[in-house]
């Protein structure tokens, strides 16, 4: 240490400032925590490196969640909104998500205001190129000018930047994401210490110049009319301000990407890191799906004062002179000039399994870790992360209990545990199929959910709890109204006969009427002459809750069995190999993981329903013991 200087102490000192730590920074100053966030560059915070848009399926819950929590997303992307659309529309609610295009430079300006301007945290470009640990605890951080922060607790969120590696085609730098400086250093330190990493890969399609593009042979996607904000502080959002355009790829793309594909950093062999497999590059989509005629392309706006746009749905590794030529076979872009070429990017990350559902490491005390360094993909699943690592360091450092959500309470606890229970091969993606209770987790409910707990946190100012609460009291008193409210057949019959719906013989309450497909609460006023001036959110919430009741009943018990397994605790220092009637390779799984509770050890892989009879049947035996 004699080579470098003291610099300070904070309580929280987070690595990396894109969408997992700007949330990890926020929560614990927000929670009172002295807290320092380092940036290798100032104009990285927030980034989108990749596609300009916040939200989309399964994604979208994850905002909602963050912001019912307390997190800042959902405010910042309703700040740099240009387009909003609800997607799914014609499925069931709990599939409905919202997207929203971003202004993508002014939301990185509106979130580096926001950190700038919170109380407890400092903002420091700087890069930390090695921890200070001692009996296998993090005490500081070295920054590459020798600068030592003494701090009681580190989240490392490093997105892409570690040994970050660039390639187009047969050509490949060290280099970081948006022509950033890669972080080379911090890497081979967190080795030293003992973390294991591992390589991933992902990419980014090409940005080009909009002016030389013809829309008119592209089909235009305009954002809805009734735009609806992600955060439930907002009542209202602007109007969408720009329409997204859909073109396709075709055969003579296929063709030019098929003849240079050995040019390809990906099938060259160049590329040794693993890519995510629901956002696989252009040239990975044509061999994995060679039956397709062709694929969709997404013309997305940039920002308002830029003529940028991205190309969703084409990300390649392959050399610029390839990228230009196959770009300029899609119908509207037959002369696009590219601003900035399409990459790959590898990257070192850790496997989650190493880390508890708090985000700490197991290895080492008040380590812990979000977003992209933790194997997942996406800013949103990086900001939910963010946003518990930085609760969970805040409580640790109070000596509080830490704070999880289990699969049943949210999206977030979807996420943690698919990472630190079962593992990812591929840098993870958030989707509602991997939900299992994906009826009563759904966006429009986050707020129901989870603020209270934000509140409990200290993430939720009094008055946006009041807000809530009064929410909350509406939807109770309304729904029983509408159970005792009655209306007569000679009232009801011509509105139902207006609707299609078969006629009544005999009175009906209102409930009874919104139970039907095809009455929804917002038709229901014609009839319902006391209805009380409510918020459209409100009318949302009572007919989801009617017309979903008999299968939110069967999830709700579903919950109740889930949750008798996540309450049977398991001790962290079981050794699992004494336990007669436990399969060799369960005895290894549950050693590696040591689940905290008997739910956790039946979502691991390799453990069988036998294995958690075998596990029960210890518990119970020891529970005997204990009582004599």
């Amino acid at each position: 240490m004699t080579k470098n200087f003291y610099m300070g102490k904070y309580d929280v000192i987070v690595v990396g400032a894109g969408h997992a730590g700007c949330e990890a920074a926020l929560s614990s100053a927000r929670l009172g925590l002295n807290t320092l966030v380092f940036s290798i560059n100032l104009e990285s915070i927030a980034m989108m490196a990749c596609n300009p848009s916040v939200g989309a399926t399964g994604k979208a819950h994850l905002v909602r969640e963050i912001d019912a929590l307390g997190g800042e997303m959902g405010i910042n992307i309703d700040k740099a909104s240009i387009q909003s659309r609800m997607l799914n529309t014609a499925k069931g609610p709990a599939v409905h998500s919202l997207r929203m295009q971003a202004d993508k430079h002014l939301y990185h300006t509106e979130m580096k205001k926001v950190l700038e301007r919170q109380e407890n945290l400092d903002i420091k470009q700087g890069e930390v190129v090695d921890l200070f640990i001692e009996d296998q605890t993090v005490k500081g951080v070295i920054t590459r000018t020798g600068a030592f922060y003494e701090t009681k607790a580190v989240i490392l969120a490093t997105g892409t930047f570690l040994k970050g590696r660039i390639f187009l085609g047969e050509w490949s730098y060290e280099g970081g994401p948006s022509g950033l400086s890669a972080s080379l250093e911090l890497s081979d330190n967190l080795k030293k210490h003992g973390l294991s990493l591992r390589r991933f890969k992902t990419g980014t399609p090409a940005r080009v110049d909009g002016k030389t593009l013809n829309y008119e042979k592209m089909q235009e996607q305009p954002g809805d009319e009734e735009t609806i904000p992600f955060s439930f502080t907002n009542d209202n959002l602007h109007k969408s301000r720009v329409s997204c355009w859909l073109t396709y790829t075709n055969k003579e793309t296929h063709s030019v990407i098929l003849d240079n594909i050995n040019r390809s950093a990906l099938y060259g062999g160049q590329i040794e890191g693993v890519g995510p497999r629901y956002c696989p590059s252009i040239e990975d989509k044509l061999v994995r799906f060679a039956d397709k005629e062709r694929h969709q392309l997404f013309i997305e706006p940039e920002g308002l004062d830029t003529d940028e746009v991205y190309i969703q749905g084409m990300s390649t590794s392959l050399p610029e002179d390839v990228q230009e030529k196959f770009y300029r076979t899609i119908q509207g872009l037959e002369n696009a000039k590219i601003v900035r070429s399409a990459y790959a990017i590898e990257y070192d990350c850790i496997n989650p399994i190493d880390l508890k559902l708090t985000l700490e490491h197991k290895n080492f005390n008040n380590l812990f870790c979000a977003g992209q360094f933790n194997g997942s993909s996406g800013y949103e699943e990086a900001a939910a992360q963010g946003l518990m690592a930085g609760i969970n360091a805040a409580l640790k450092i109070k000596e509080q209990d830490p704070f999880i959500i289990d699969r049943s309470e949210g999206y977030i606890g979807v996420l943690i545990d698919d990472l630190v229970t079962k593992g990812t091969n591929e840098p993870y993606r958030i989707m509602t199929s991997r939900a299992e209770y994906r009826l009563i987790l759904r966006q429009d409910n986050a707020d129901l959910r989870l603020t209270e707990k934000g509140y409990e946190i200290g993430l939720i100012n009094d008055e946006r709890y009041k807000k809530f609460v009064y929410k909350k009291d509406k939807i109770n008193e309304e729904m029983d109204r509408i159970k005792s409210t009655y209306i007569v057949p000679k009232e009801i019959n011509p509105f139902l006969e207006k609707y299609n719906s078969s006629p009544v013989n005999n009175r009906v309450t209102l409930l009874e009427l919104l139970k039907r497909p095809e009455i929804t609460y917002s038709a229901l006023s014609e009839i319902d002459k006391n209805r009380p001036e409510l918020d459209i959110r409100i009318g949302e919430q009572i007919e989801i809750q009617i017309k979903y009741s008999g299968y939110i009943g069967k999830q709700m018990a579903q919950v109740e069995k889930f949750k008798k397994l996540e309450k049977r605790q398991l001790s962290s220092d079981l050794d699992y190999t004494k336990i007669e009637g436990l399969r060799i390779e369960a005895q290894q799984k549950l050693n590696t993981f040591k689940p905290l509770s008997v739910g956790q050890a039946s979502r691991i892989s390799g453990v069988s329903p036998a294995d958690i009879n075998v596990l029960l049947i210890n518990l119970e035996r020891e529970r005997r013991k204990k009582e004599g």
